[in-house]
C-alpha cells in the first residue's frame, strides 16, 4: 500500500511521498535493522556501501553510495534516532542537483487488536525548478523506496535473526611492494583472468571519480569464475575505487545461495612493504542451504562452507598479487 501526495511552493516544486507495509513482526526488530547502517548494503539492493560517520546522543551522521537512475551517487545524511518512539527522521546534508532539500522518516508500529503491524518511509523533497525534475525523483524514489520497504519486511520477518544469517570475516598478505603498485594490481581488475587461475573471463567498465560519487570511481563487472568441481559461476558486481586507499565492492548478482555479499580491499604502508586486508561481509540464503550446500547442512555450516570458498578465492588473489609484484621488484 502506497500514498504519495504532492505539493508546491512559490518558487520551485515541493513533494512528498509515503510508501507504506503491513509489517508482521515487531517494530522493535524493524528499527534495529534500520538503526544499523553498516548493515544496508546486504539489506538493500541500490545500497552499495554505507558508513556511519559520527554520533553523539541520538544524533547520527551517515554516508551512504548507492545506484540511483543508471549511475552511483553518494551523499551525508543527519538522522534523529528515537528507539522509544521506533522512529528515525532524516535529511541529506548536500543534496545534489536538481534536488535542494531531501528530508523524511522511518516509522515503525507494532500490532495492535485488529490492526496489522506498519511499516512506513515517507519523504520530502524539494528541487530547483528544472523541468521535470520533480517527477524523475518521484520515479526513482518510488522505485527504490518499494523495493527497500518490500526488503526489509523479509528481514524483519524472517524467523532468523540477522545475526545468525550474516557473517563478517578477513585474510590479509604482507606485500613487498609499495601500496600503488598492489593497489594497481587489485584495480586492474580486467587483467584478471590472465593473472588469476579462478577467474574464467571478465567484463569491466569504469566511471572516472567525480563530486557525485565522493571521490569515487565506479567500476561494474561482470565476471565468470572457476569452483574448485570445474563448474562456472557468473556474478555482477558494482566497485568504488578510493585511489591508494581502498576498494569497496558489492555483488549486485550474488553467487547462489547468499542473499547478498560486500567487501572492501583494503591498504597500509609500513617499513616491510604493503599490508593488505580482503574483509568480507555475506547474508546467507536460508532457503537454498541444503540445494547448495549439500543436504542436512545446517546454517552455522554453510556460513563456515561460504567463508571458505570466499576466502580461497581472495587468498589466492593476494598470494599471486605478492608473487606477481615481488618477481617483477626482483628482476
Amino acid at each position: 500500500m502506497d500514498t504519495e501526495t504532492h505539493e508546491r511552493t512559490a518558487d520551485s516544486p515541493t513533494r512528498s511521498a509515503e510508501h507504506v507495509t503491513e509489517l508482521a513482526a515487531s517494530a522493535r526488530r524493524a528499527y534495529a535493522l534500520i538503526e544499523d547502517v553498516g548493515r544496508w548494503p546486504l539489506l538493500f539492493a541500490p545500497c552499495i556501501w554505507s558508513q556511519e560517520l559520527e554520533r553523539t546522543g541520538g544524533v547520527q551522521r551517515i554516508r551512504l553510495w548507492a545506484v540511483v537512475g543508471n549511475g552511483v551517487r553518494s551523499w551525508t545524511s543527519r538522522r534523529v534516532l528515537d528507539p522509544a518512539g521506533n522512529r528515525i527522521d532524516f535529511a541529506q546534508e548536500t543534496p545534489a542537483a536538481p534536488i535542494t532539500e531531501m528530508s523524511g522518516h522511518w516509522r515503525f508500529q507494532d500490532a495492535s487488536p485488529g490492526t496489522p503491524g506498519r511499516l512506513e518511509l515517507g519523504h520530502r523533497w524539494t528541487t530547483d525548478g528544472e523541468p521535470g525534475a520533480a517527477d524523475r525523483i518521484a520515479a526513482a524514489l518510488d522505485s527504490n523506496s518499494t523495493a527497500e520497504i518490500g526488503s526489509l519486511r523479509a528481514w524483519a520477518e524472517r524467523p532468523e535473526e540477522p545475526h545468525e544469517l550474516i557473517l563478517t570475516f578477513s585474510d590479509e598478505e604482507l606485500i613487498a611492494a609499495p601500496a600503488a603498485e598492489v593497489y594497481d594490481f587489485l584495480y586492474r581488475a580486467d587483467l584478471w583472468p590472465e593473472r588469476l587461475p579462478h577467474v574464467a573471463g571478465l567484463d569491466l567498465e569504469t566511471n572516472p571519480a567525480e563530486a557525485a560519487t565522493a571521490g569515487a570511481e565506479v567500476q561494474t563487472m561482470d565476471m565468470e569464475t572457476s569452483a574448485a568441481d570445474g563448474s562456472k559461476h557468473t556474478t555482477q558486481s558494482v566497485r568504488l575505487c578510493f585511489e591508494g586507499e581502498r576498494i569497496v565492492y558489492k555483488q549486485t548478482t550474488p553467487p547462489r545461495g547468499l542473499l547478498a555479499h560486500s567487501g572492501e580491499w583494503l591498504f597500509s604502508s609500513g617499513p616491510e612493504g604493503t599490508r593488505v586486508t580482503a574483509r568480507h561481509t555475506v547474508a546467507l540464503d536460508p532457503a537454498a542451504v541444503e540445494s547448495v550446500f549439500g543436504p542436512g547442512t545446517t546454517i552455522a555450516e554453510a556460513l563456515a562452507k561460504a567463508r571458505d570458498i570466499i576466502g580461497a578465492n581472495s587468498r589466492g588473489t593476494l598470494r599471486t598479487a605478492r608473487g606477481h609484484l615481488e618477481k617483477g621488484a626482483a628482476e
